[in-house]
């Protein structure tokens, strides 16, 4: 158990940041509560485009509509951050190009991996 000066100093932390977050919010026009639902809610339709992805590509289908549909997940957010939001720092420009590069990167990562795991499955499937 925490003694009671440490729980103190926590919930003023929280209460700190929480009031620091939606202060960003009200600075620069984004709502953090539509943000972050965005964000969240992306997040099953990501997992179905990336399954609908490694489909496509062990059929020797197209992948465009896929990527297409896997990016859009992984962009609405910063979309609606571009749209709503005024006067943006640099720093969130920056952050938002590392944070989609990361993206982009652990997608292809993942595609690899399930691909190859489907690949592998198939010929041993073969055998």
């Amino acid at each position: 158990m925490t003694d009671p000066l440490t729980s103190v100093l926590l919930a003023g932390l929280w209460t700190a940041f929480k009031d620091w977050f939606f202060s960003l919010g009200a600075q620069y026009g984004v709502d953090p509560l539509i943000f972050g639902s965005i964000s969240v809610g992306a997040i099953p339709f990501f997992w179905l485009s990336v399954a609908w992805l490694v489909r496509n590509l062990r059929r020797g289908r197209s992948p465009f509509l896929p990527v297409v549909a896997t990016a859009l997940c992984v962009l609405s957010a910063y979309i609606y951050l571009f749209i709503a939001g005024e006067n943006l720092p640099l720093w969130v420009y920056a952050l938002v190009v590392g944070l989609i590069g990361y993206s982009a990167y652990s997608t292809v990562q993942t595609v690899r991996t399930k691909t190859a795991a489907a690949a592998s499955s198939d010929a041993t499937e073969d055998s």
